[in-house]
């Protein structure tokens, strides 16, 4: 392994979501999904990792890796338990947050929406329902109203396209109840409600004349589609699958441009830039052979044989976060923030490998012209990770869920020394003992 050197003003950090990390709020979804016993693990998210009264602590651990920014999320079930009534003690508390990210010189990036929703929204239809848009867009003013003074930087919303792939395609997201059709709906309605809360950041935290540069953006995820060697057909559904996953989403929620299906090539709420920075997850690439099933788009998807996975099977393919960015930037040029990139390491066996070679991707994208500004790591402690359950461990800190007792990995030791020296450093290379085969 190599030394290298990232730009001094290079910010480090991780990310985690409420719902996969709080407990204790039982007014959303998942809260729901997991009282019917629909995770794979049989486990429940009513604990999770107790973030919501262990957040000092979780923050203490923050700042002993020197961590400089955080990726949260505020939980809408928790702020607007019933449509209309707002819970001002949440917001208090989320304030409370906020400020001893801020004291402990932590700045916030706050996500809106990432993949959970309250009960009485999913009752009406959810992001299928043609009044979404508002509906997220009022709860959404309710918060940058009562929160925006301490964050400047916000994801109106996590990864639109894999919240639609596994709500209303595959269906393995609550509430079950896959609808191709409504696929296309969520993806038209998330993308008119990211504009909506766009302008609506701005406007309010102009007109309230709140300190800080506001950037706004949408975490995507892009994915790597690589076809099957040897497979011709593959070359179509490559295609489509580039097309619904990515683009529609893109072109729509960057510039307001509904790209058919969602629209006619129209920009039904203006022609106009609504994102300040490109947030990208990146985890890993598929592998698409052809298939005869229309409602998977012809395709289906594998992982390359013989080659190095994770504890889920993604496989772990540091060049793609090269392609993704690369791509992304000489097709939009927005500043890049990699606001999740990290893999599923329950015995912390190559996690710190990992790290390194995805760092030491950015520091390539860097040398190449593309603004890569942030990197957050998933996740900064373990999670419920959905449908999955609480068997998944993507913490740089292991969670003991019985007792909560927080435990430090050592990959989690060597990124918080990357954030300390901006780099990797050969002293790093020399203490560290996954870093000295050549």
């Amino acid at each position: 392994m190599k030394p290298f050197q990232l730009p001094g003003n290079f910010l480090f950090g991780t990310a985690t979501a409420s719902l996969q990390i709080e407990g204790g709020d039982r007014n959303n979804n998942w809260y729901r999904f997991c009282e019917q016993g629909k995770t794979k693990d049989g486990t429940h998210c009513i604990v999770a990792a107790d973030h919501w009264n262990r957040y000092k602590e979780d923050i203490a651990l923050m700042k002993e890796l020197n961590q400089q920014v955080y990726r949260m999320s505020i939980e809408w079930s928790r702020i607007e338990p019933r449509q209309g009534e707002y819970n001002e003690e949440a917001l208090v508390h989320y304030r409370k947050i906020l400020k001893h990210l801020l004291d402990n010189d932590i700045q916030p990036l706050v996500t809106l929406h990432h993949f959970s929703n309250p009960i009485w929204f999913e009752d009406v239809g959810g992001w299928a329902n043609k009044n979404s848009p508002q509906i997220f867009h009022d709860f959404a003013k309710k918060v940058v109203y009562s929160l925006g003074d301490l964050v400047s930087d916000w994801i109106t919303i996590n990864e639109p396209n894999v919240y639609a792939e596994g709500t209303y395609s595959a269906g393995n997201y609550p509430p079950n109840k896959p609808n191709f059709l409504h696929f296309f709906s969520c993806a038209k309605h998330m993308a008119k409600a990211h504009i909506l809360t766009y302008k609506s950041i701005h406007k309010i935290r102009e007109e309230r004349g709140f300190s800080g540069q506001t950037m706004v953006g949408v975490a995507n995820h892009l994915r790597i589609f690589d076809r099957e060697e040897g497979d011709l057909l593959a070359k179509i559904p490559i295609k489509l699958v580039d097309y619904i996953f990515h683009d529609i989403f893109m072109e729509a929620m960057i510039y307001g441009k509904f790209k058919f299906p969602i629209g006619f090539g129209t920009y039904p709420l203006g022609k106009d830039t609504y994102c300040d920075f490109m947030g990208i997850n990146y985890y890993t690439r598929d592998i698409i052979k052809f298939s005869f099933n229309p409602f998977r788009l012809f395709s289906k998807l594998t992982v390359k044989e013989n080659t190095p996975t994770n504890d889920l099977g993604w496989e772990l393919y540091p060049e793609g976060l090269y392609r993704i960015c690369k791509k992304a930037w000489d097709d939009y040029g927005f500043p890049i923030f990699i606001t999740e990139n990290g893999t599923c390491d329950a015995k912390d066996d190559f996690r710190g490998q990992y790290i390194y070679d995805h760092l030491h991707v950015v520091k390539r994208l860097i040398d190449d012209g593309v603004d890569v500004q942030r990197y957050y790591h998933w996740s900064l402690i373990d999670n419920f990770e959905w449908d999955e359950g609480l068997t998944p461990r993507f913490g740089l800190i292991e969670v003991d869920y019985e007792t909560q007792e927080r435990t430090i990995r050592e990959s989690a030791k060597f990124y918080g020394d990357i954030a300390k020296e901006s780099g990797v450093t050969k002293e790093l290379i020399e203490k560290y003992s996954f870093l000295q085969a050549d």
